[in-house]
């Protein structure tokens, strides 16, 4: 079970760091993996939308999809540990 809650937290810190990238290479925003990416990072993160809003894009779209993203890996890696004391 630690190791599902630790694959599900690297997946989704993945998907939104994968987005971070998208954006800051100015992928295509018609493609379709990109649609998705996209998407799906933001439903992942919908609880940090705008809690930093810099003027600068790259900024801003680092802090809304960063800050969740390391939340996830904290929570899901923290969480797996426990999991693992409890066996």
């Amino acid at each position: 079970m630690a190791r599902a809650v630790t694959v599900v937290a690297d997946v989704v810190a993945g998907i939104l760091g994968m987005w971070i990238v998208l954006y800051l290479l100015n992928a295509n925003p018609s493609n379709d993996l990109a649609r998705w990416v996209h998407g799906t990072a933001d439903w992942l993160s919908t609880w940090a939308h705008d809690l930093f809003t810099p003027s600068r894009g790259w900024l801003r779209t680092l802090l809304n999809y960063g800050i969740p993203a390391a939340v996830y890996l904290v929570l899901g890696h923290v969480a797996a540990d426990w999991l693992r004391r409890l066996d």
